[in-house]
C-alpha cells in the first residue's frame, strides 16, 4: 500500500500540490507569489512566518479555526478577509488538501467544475 505524503513542511510542496489541480498557474499577487485559477488566487505564502494562506469562506475559517486551531489559525491582518492561515508541519495533511481543493472549486469554472466530475470537495 503506498504511504500518504507527510505533512506540508514548506511553501514549494504546498505549490506542488495546488498546481496538480486542473488548470492552475503560479503568478504573484499583491506583488508576491500565489497559485491561481482564472487568474484568482486561491494560495498564497502568507503574511507571517511558518504559515501560508488558503483562501476559505468566513464560516469555513471560523469551522477551521474552532475545530483545529493549531493548525488553522488568522492574525489581525486576516480578520474579516476569506483566507485563512494554515502552519507548515501541520499533521492534517488531508484536511489540508481538502482546504486548497475547495478553494480551488470555488474559484474554477462551471466548465472546469463540470469537467472535473465531482461536486465540491
Amino acid at each position: 500500500m503506498p504511504q500518504r505524503p507527510g505533512p506540508f513542511e514548506t511553501w514549494d510542496e504546498v505549490v506542488s500540490f495546488a498546481l496538480s489541480l486542473p488548470e492552475t498557474e503560479l503568478s504573484t499577487s499583491y506583488g508576491r507569489p500565489a497559485v491561481k485559477v482564472r487568474g484568482k488566487a486561491f494560495v498564497y505564502p502568507g503574511r507571517e512566518e511558518g504559515s501560508f494562506a488558503v483562501a476559505a469562506p468566513i464560516g469555513e475559517k471560523e469551522l477551521l479555526m474552532e475545530t483545529e486551531p493549531d493548525t488553522f489559525w488568522e492574525t489581525a491582518h486576516y480578520r474579516g478577509w476569506p483566507a485563512v492561515l494554515v502552519r507548515y508541519g501541520s499533521p492534517s495533511r488531508e484536511r489540508i488538501e481538502t482546504l486548497i481543493d475547495r478553494a480551488w472549486w470555488d474559484r474554477a469554472s462551471k466548465a472546469q467544475r463540470s469537467a472535473r466530475g465531482a461536486e465540491r470537495p
